[in-house]
């Protein structure tokens, strides 16, 4: 399939060829008798870059078709066919081609002009196939040889155009001529695609070559021979007929070259053709047992298909459980037989073995093993996965001529899926249940960003941004807001100590803590309290949370807040930043009467353009490479220097420095951010 940009590039060329076309057409229309220099100069232009927008188009066309060089032959093999017809009928067409009647006899110039542009499309498609075989399946760069006899073509076009205008020149048109020939057959010798040819492929190749090189030689010799051709190609342009009559030389050397080529890689092609198909069947079985992931519907299939990849009679499979190992599948053989004639080879013999072993069963030191005596050999491939051996693949053969160094590299490239297969079969029951955490980690994630604000209040005077990234699915971290009335609005920052789904199940009962306590607790520090006496007889002695809750007046910028063990506010003001920390323990870290008395309550004001940032640990302690923390200093500066901008600019560049700053380090914390700014607009602040 191609891409958007390479089907503009075919349809450009497409084109120009069309363009180069139509104005070759209207030249030859309005002057028909390139007898001058300059008319042959222009019509010997314009062919040329017919020819070559055409043969860059055609390229295209034929790459798509390159891995069947078949079928390109045979569609050479009928236009080559169709030229031979209109050389054959030209003599009935025009009588003398120099005295065409334009003027009279419009229609004949008509049919006689489009029939030499259908002679070139042809040419051209023939020249493109040649490029494209010669290139086929080339390991080395030879374009240079290549390059090189196109040139020559050229020449000796160019050389044949100069000799109609001056005869005396023939000997260079002769000269490069000979060179070209000499071209042809040293590059018609650099045949490579054959050899992956099948046999019957081959069969074919061989009669079509024959055919082709006749039709070569009988349209070269026609075109000689046939003067009414010869000149009316020759009207139409001189360099042109030189170059048809060089690619017919082409063809009839190259498809003789192919022919005893061909002939010279039959004896060897039923050998290459089982090679090819035994890679095929390795690589359509990698898929087949790829796909099977039941272990024992997989360990059946592997002895199954292993009689036929290497043509045994038998097959089974041992595999090693927990240090023991047990024969889990059998193919045309018992059970017992099997068991009989793997302990008679015994395990301590087996882990010596490290790569495929052909045995005679006439060589173990029992002779009576019942069926088993009909194998005349067998093989044993350790099935390895990274180095380490986890099982054994045997199979058995009754024919005398027993397993070849062949058949043994079929046995080990085998044995190697078969063990990569039944390894994957091993991982995917953890797969699976890997796959059922991630679900139900999907579903706290869902049931975490539920729980916290879809979006931040919008206030006259708060211009709010919020952001919150886990460390991992889910997080301990919560933020929130609380519509108090029409001119409050009360507003919480938490941080659950631990990470992951623990971390968020307590992060869902502080939401719903808050959330009730705000309705009915207008002081901050009253409500950290109750909180902390909820929470201490549900939090186990391990678990602490860290908060901020705070109320502000929407109408007249003052803010109250207690902090319980939180990391400290951030209060920018008159172009510096203020941290506040008011005293506070952790929740759930002491009961009522240790808790309570270190809860501290304080009250500021707010000014038009001052600025409050709530932030969690994930922030300052954010690492990189070297394990530098990013502190507290690095975020103070960053609020300073964006202190003009809307929060959710400040916000991003907040979260920006911070990842940049840890881009070599993954973050460890949850980071969540809570800005507020405060806009002095008018006296009315209406939640």
């Amino acid at each position: 399939m191609k891409l958007p940009f390479e089907k503009i590039k075919d349809s450009r060329k497409l084109e120009n060829s069309i363009f180069f076309a139509i104005v070759l057409f209207v030249f030859k229309v309005i002057s028909p008798n390139s007898t001058s220099a300059i008319e042959l100069v222009i019509n010997e232009f314009l062919l040329l870059g017919l020819t070559y927008f055409l043969i860059l188009y055609l390229s295209s066309v034929v790459k798509n078709k390159a891995n069947n060089p078949l079928s390109l032959i045979l569609n050479t093999g009928i236009l080559t066919a169709l030229l031979f017809f209109i050389i054959t009928v030209s003599s009935s067409l025009y009588e003398d081609p120099y005295e065409l009647p334009l003027a009279t006899n419009f229609m004949a110039a008509i049919v006689y002009i489009l029939t030499c542009l259908i002679i070139v499309f042809i040419v051209s498609y023939i020249f493109t196939v040649f490029r494209e075989l010669y290139f086929l399946r080339q390991k080395r760069d030879s374009r240079n040889i290549f390059n090189f006899m196109i040139w020559f073509f050229i020449l000796a076009s160019i050389s044949f155009t100069i000799l109609t205008l001056d005869g005396s020149k023939e000997y260079f048109f002769n000269a490069f001529l000979v060179v070209s020939i000499i071209l042809i057959l040293f590059n018609s010798l650099r045949v490579s695609w054959i050899a992956f040819l099948v046999k019957k492929q081959k069969m074919q190749l061989l009669v079509i070559s024959v055919v082709l090189s006749i039709l070569f030689s009988v349209n070269f010799a026609h075109s000689l021979r046939d003067m009414i051709f010869n000149q009316t190609l020759v009207f139409f342009s001189p360099a042109f007929s030189a170059f048809l009559n060089i690619m017919m030389i082409y063809g009839s050397i190259y498809f003789g070259v192919l022919f005893f080529t061909t002939l010279f890689h039959l004896p060897t092609a039923e050998v290459f053709d089982r090679k090819a198909e035994e890679a095929s069947t390795l690589m359509d079985l990698s898929k087949l047992i790829t796909q099977v992931f039941d272990f024992k519907e997989l360990a059946e299939t592997v002895t199954n298909i292993t009689t036929k990849v290497c043509y045994s009679d038998s097959a089974w499979l041992m595999i090693d459980k927990n240090g023991e190992f047990e024969i889990i599948s059998t193919t045309n053989i018992s059970l017992q037989n099997a068991k009989t004639l793997t302990n008679e080879i015994g395990i301590e013999n087996l882990t010596l073995i490290t790569d495929v072993k052909i045995i005679n069963p006439s060589n173990l030191l029992n002779t009576n093993l019942g069926e088993n005596s009909s194998f005349k050999s067998f093989a044993v491939a350790p099935l390895k996965i990274h180095n380490e051996v986890q099982g054994y693949l045997f199979a058995g053969r009754s024919e005398d001529f027993g397993f070849d160094e062949d058949d043994k590299k079929n046995i080990d490239a085998y044995a190697d899926y078969a063990a990569l297969a039944l390894e994957n079969a091993k991982l995917i029951e953890e797969s699976l249940e890997k796959e059922r955490l991630e679900k139900e980690l999907d579903v706290a994630r869902e049931i975490q960003y539920k729980i916290l604000p879809h979006e931040t209040p919008k206030c006259e005077h708060l211009d709010i941004t919020a952001v919150f990234i886990p460390a991992f699915e889910v997080g301990g971290d919560y933020y929130d807001f609380f519509k108090l009335g029409n001119k409050k609005l009360g507003f919480v920052i938490a941080d659950v100590s631990g990470k992951g789904i623990p971390a968020a199940f307590i992060m869902a009962e502080i939401k719903g803590v808050f959330s009730s306590l705000a309705k009915w607790v207008d002081s901050p520090a009253e409500l950290l309290k109750k909180a902390n006496t909820i929470l201490a007889e549900s939090l186990d002695k391990k678990t602490f949370v860290t908060a901020i809750y705070g109320i502000v007046d929407v109408e007249t910028g003052v803010v109250k807040y207690a902090r319980a063990g939180h990391t400290p506010l951030l209060h920018f003001t008159d172009g510096k930043v203020h941290n506040l920390i008011p005293k506070g323990l952790g929740l759930g870290l002491a009961a009522g009467k240790g808790f309570d008395p270190n809860i501290e309550e304080m009250e500021i004001k707010l000014n038009n353009n001052d600025i409050l940032v709530l932030y969690t640990d994930g922030i300052p302690e954010s690492q990189n490479s070297e394990l530098e923390d990013f502190g507290f200093d690095r975020l103070e500066e960053i609020v300073v220097n964006n202190a003009s901008a809307p929060t959710n600019t400040l916000s991003n560049e907040i979260i920006k420095q911070v990842s940049t700053f840890s881009t070599n380090n993954s973050q460890h914390d949850d980071i969540t951010l809570v800005i507020f700014k405060w806009k002095n607009i008018n006296n009315t602040g209406v939640i």
